[in-house]
């Protein structure tokens, strides 16, 4: 498509054509295409907003980081919010501290989950670490799975010791959820204290549990 149909097309009521002109702007380069993604900051069609997150991300440039910076912290969809902390660790480790800190800011699950999710994948333990223990404190169930999922990730790491710690607090978890979530978890782990948590979860109360606790000993 171009240039000057792509700005027409930015401007037509139909939001699909907006769609389809900002999936076009990734054939140009950023000095062309970011001006144009920014414009389209404030759509009133948040599946317009989240496609100018992924476009921004492709766009590797001091202007698309700072406008998925704006996204992150304003936009009021949290999926766009989301979409913007996937899109902002591309950048790699010079984004890691805004994205804690849109972890301790942000209070939806989901833009949560998404920088548990990106931050797992930089390869920065002591930032993950950070995040799961607080995120073992959230409101959100799912959040709390995720941060344990995440401390498990820590086992080949310079956390190892402290993510074991914090994974051994939830054993006796009320939740048979955690509980199974610790069990998977603490397979990863080779020391004494986690071999002892597991052969105590193999004889929990609920069933779900021991399966998930003994699924490795189990014949395929």
């Amino acid at each position: 498509m171009e240039i000057d149909q792509i700005q027409t097309e930015l401007k037509n009521p139909d939001f699909h054509s907006r769609l389809k002109a900002i999936a076009a702007l990734n054939d140009y380069e950023s000095e062309v295409a970011v001006p144009l993604l920014a414009s389209k900051l404030h759509d009133s069609e948040f599946l317009v907003r989240s496609f100018v997150t992924r476009g921004l991300g492709n766009q590797q440039s001091a202007e698309s980081f700072a406008a998925l910076m704006q996204i992150m912290k304003f936009d009021d969809t949290p999926n766009v919010r989301a979409e913007a902390a996937n899109s902002l660790s591309l950048f790699g480790r010079v984004a890691v501290s805004h994205l804690v800190m849109a972890f301790y800011q942000d209070d939806h699950w989901l833009v949560k989950r998404s920088i548990l999710a990106a931050i797992a994948e930089m390869n920065c333990p002591e930032e993950l670490f950070d995040i799961c223990v607080q995120g073992l404190k959230d409101e959100d169930f799912t959040v709390q799975e995720s941060s344990v999922d995440g401390l498990s990730l820590l086992a080949d790491s310079s956390q190892h010791t402290a993510a074991l710690s914090q994974i051994l607090t939830l054993v006796n978890d009320e939740s048979w959820r955690m509980r199974v979530r610790v069990s998977y978890a603490l397979k990863r782990f080779d020391e004494p204290e986690a071999k002892a948590a597991l052969n105590q979860l193999r004889q929990d109360e609920d069933h779900r549990v021991v399966g998930a606790a003994l699924e490795d000993l189990l014949p395929q």
